[in-house]
């Protein structure tokens, strides 16, 4: 299905830069509650926390951000099949909103229901972002036509959105939490996922024409003449085999990145030295170099990928480089656990945290946006929001690994987990670099040169249905 005729706007269509809006206040409510989540649960109830111990609060983290992560499988599946991809975003926006407002319902009401509503708030939150999430960056990628060499810079502008949006929200729901109390953090991140809302179901069909309207497996049909039980081509099954693959190194990468929430948001809370003269730098406003450093440097590394022209790393490569840049971040982690010498009561310089995620994110660029593209290049059409979310599962998988592996801090030390996954890092990095052409190999000039056409004829494989 075409993008509409609505002219372009810096050299994209205009649909983009509405998609683009959506998601940023989607990322601005996931990310201003994700900010304030950990510290939240760890709080005395005396303080409106929940009074959790460290080792539970990780566990939590990381079961509810492995299944904000898992449920875009079967809000992809549903969006294909079923109820199209703008329906499903739709039904997500009005569900993760009302998800932030109930987090945000003050103690007093349900005092002998507290932890029951905190988890009906989170269970919304998650159903929610199932059917969001996939469909949302679906969406990007179907604004362009296949070989569309303005695919990959779509996604990266995208990406800055993202992170303009987590900005944002360390920053304003850190501050509202601070000022007024946790409850005014969720409040904040409502408003947030009201305003993405509101655009998406105001301005869609004007900028976005029928695009996600029909569901991906019935344009899939249409398109081949025939039913969406056709097997998948040998050539669908090698780029599957991709996605597949590079998704396991995937888990590395963010069950690094994503301790970020957890391990490193409490080790900034208890061990940094966080004042700048009289001002305390609030804890959760860290949480915002990530998105600040996306911002600044994606502009930068898309201008390099487009200076080496074709010289630029294949996909493979980007991301072992982004394991690579994730095990130098934790090596300035353990810095600033060595100029703790073991004195639990010395306060580290802040700038091990900013060198951290400085390099964290050169990781996420190289890997992150680039993993978006890759997926919306090699799925097959038919099930284009349903490997999304297969590629949104690895990320869960990270995300419940981040907070299990974090919550052994008591007992292995933060020394042991940072050194830990620096090493796993490397080790992964490694191992992906002998891979990468053969995995080029099998996306059959996706990327790179195209195989011979013997080779790239698409002959069933019937062993292979969807």
């Amino acid at each position: 299905m075409k993008n509409p005729s609505k002219g372009t706007f810096l050299g994209h269509p205009k649909g983009l830069f509405l998609l683009f809006s959506t998601e940023l206040w989607e990322r601005f409510s996931y990310y201003g509650m994700r900010a304030v989540l950990v510290l939240y649960l760890t709080d005395l109830t005396a303080n409106g926390g929940m009074g959790w111990s460290q080792a539970d609060a990780l566990k939590l983290y990381g079961i509810y951000t492995g299944l904000v992560y898992i449920t875009p499988l079967i809000g992809g599946w549903l969006a294909d099949t079923i109820l199209g991809q703008r329906r499903a975003i739709l039904i997500g926006a009005i569900l993760m909103a009302a998800g932030q407002f109930t987090l945000a319902l003050p103690h007093a009401m349900f005092p002998d229901m507290v932890n029951s509503v905190f988890y009906a708030g989170l269970a919304l939150l998650i159903v929610g972002n199932g059917l969001f999430k996939p469909n949302i960056s679906t969406m990007v990628g179907d604004l362009y036509q296949e070989g569309d060499h303005r695919r990959d810079g779509a996604f990266t502008i995208f990406y800055m959105g993202i992170n303009l949006g987590s900005l944002l929200a360390g920053v304003i729901c850190g501050a509202a939490a601070t000022a007024y109390g946790w409850q005014a953090a969720f409040v904040g991140a409502g408003i947030g996922m009201l305003l993405s809302l509101v655009l998406q179901a105001t301005m869609a069909q004007n900028f976005l024409g029928d695009i996600g309207r029909v569901p991906a497996a019935k344009l899939a049909a249409a398109k081949r003449a025939k039913n969406q039980k056709a097997p998948l081509t040998k050539q669908e099954v090698d780029r599957i085999k991709v996605i597949l693959i590079l998704g396991l190194f995937t888990i590395i990468f963010w069950a690094g990145f994503e301790q970020a929430g957890g391990l490193m948001n409490l080790y900034t809370q208890e061990y940094t030295d966080r004042m700048i003269g009289s001002f305390e730098v609030p804890t959760a406003w860290f949480q915002s170099l990530n998105p600040f450093f996306i911002i600044t440097l994606a502009p930068i590394v898309a201008a390099i990928w487009i200076k080496l022209g074709k010289k630029e790393p294949n996909s493979p490569v980007k991301f072992a480089m982004g394991l690579l840049f994730l095990a130098v971040g934790f090596l300035f982690m353990i810095g600033a656990v060595l100029e703790q010498g073991g004195d639990q009561s010395v306060k580290t310089s802040m700038f091990w945290l900013v060198g951290a995620y400085l390099f964290h994110t050169l990781g996420e660029l190289c890997l992150s946006p680039i993993g978006l593209s890759m997926v919306t290049k090699l799925a097959p059409l038919r099930l284009a929001s349903l490997m999304m979310g297969a590629w949104f599962g690895f990320v869960a998988l990270a995300n419940y690994a981040a907070g299990f592996i974090g919550s052994f801090v008591g007992e292995s030390g933060a020394i042991a987990i940072f050194g830990g996954i620096a090493a796993a890092a490397v080790i992964s990095a490694l191992l992906l670099l002998t891979m990468a052409n053969r995995l080029v190999y099998w996306m059959h000039g996706a990327e790179g040169p195209a195989q011979k056409p013997a080779e790239q004829a698409e002959k069933p494989l019937h062993s292979a249905t969807v």
